[in-house]
């Protein structure tokens, strides 16, 4: 996509958030999770990163209304298209989820269903939101598998979560959210239980599916050398808030002091450095929201 392509998606984005909003209660008092996240998605891939406990994977699931019962989520706006998600009732997000949004988790051994075979499992996210008969949905899990580079597919098909490797069970996640057909996906640290090669593999495959369907992909990481290279824009977060955002090609040219104390925490084979330095976290942060 071009630079022209890439700025008429943004004025019409797929995901519109501003202001966004998440105050989880708790016996200890009231812990603002999210604290005025703005940003929005158009066809392209947008990369959040931070620390743990930043409030990236809170973001996320808050788009598709997954927090817990204790959170209350407010925003100014938050749209999908023309859908409000905010006013939408979990009857309407129960048809969004998969079919207009998806979501990969971060480890597929805690996401996949034990009891049923990989091929069931994705054969049924097609069943359920393309109203598809069970042969059709055969058919098409075992071209998902196929696009998602898993050999023999057949065989795969009937194998079981614990049968398969850690790699493959990450592409099975992403062909069980991908076969809805959705506009937008949401990839929380997607990689981060891979080895290095299997990961590269991953990426590739999740790329190339994202920019042949024309999706919006939001891609939550703490790994900013990976966004950078992925992602077209980067938000940095810190503490439930946004405190840069840049075109992930800029990224080496950020200017807030969080962002330069990430990147100079960074360990690099050209520079042998006898200690990396430490991040200084500045309380002001804190009081820009």
């Amino acid at each position: 996509m071009n630079r022209i392509e890439k700025e008429a998606s943004r004025a019409n984005p797929i995901l519109d958030v501003s202001d966004l909003r998440v105050d989880i209660e708790t016996p200890h008092g009231n812990i603002a999770a999210v604290r005025g996240v703005s940003f929005s998605v158009g066809a392209e891939k947008v990369g959040i990163v931070g620390e743990s406990g930043s409030g990236k994977s809170m973001t996320g699931r808050a788009i598709l209304k997954l927090t817990p019962a204790n959170a209350r989520i407010r925003a100014k706006r938050l749209k999908f298209g023309a859908i409000d998600l905010l006013s939408a009732s979990e009857r309407d997000m129960l048809a969004i989820r998969g079919a207009g949004i998806s979501m990969i988790m971060q480890d597929p051994k805690y996401s996949l269903n034990p009891v049923l075979t990989v091929g069931e499992q994705i054969a049924e996210a097609f069943q359920v939101h393309r109203n598809a008969s069970r042969s059709e949905a055969r058919l098409r899990t075992k071209e998902m598998l196929d696009a998602v580079q898993i050999r023999d597919p057949d065989r795969v098909y009937d194998l079981y979560p614990h049968e398969v490797s850690g790699g493959m069970g990450q592409r099975v996640m992403i062909a069980m959210m991908l076969i809805p057909e959705p506009e937008l996906l949401i990839a929380d640290e997607p990689t981060s239980a891979l080895d290095v090669t299997v990961r590269i593999e991953v990426l590739k495959i999740l790329d190339r599916l994202v920019t042949d369907r024309g999706l919006g992909l939001v891609f939550i990481s703490h790994d900013l050398n990976l966004v950078a290279t992925f992602c077209d824009r980067v938000l940095i977060m810190y503490a439930g808030q946004v405190l840069e955002s840049i075109e992930a090609a800029r990224l080496h040219e950020a200017e807030h002091p969080y962002t330069r104390g990430l990147l100079n925490a960074l360990p690099q084979f050209d520079d042998r450095r006898a200690r990396l330095p430490t991040l200084t976290r500045d309380p002001l942060w804190l009081k820009q929201v």
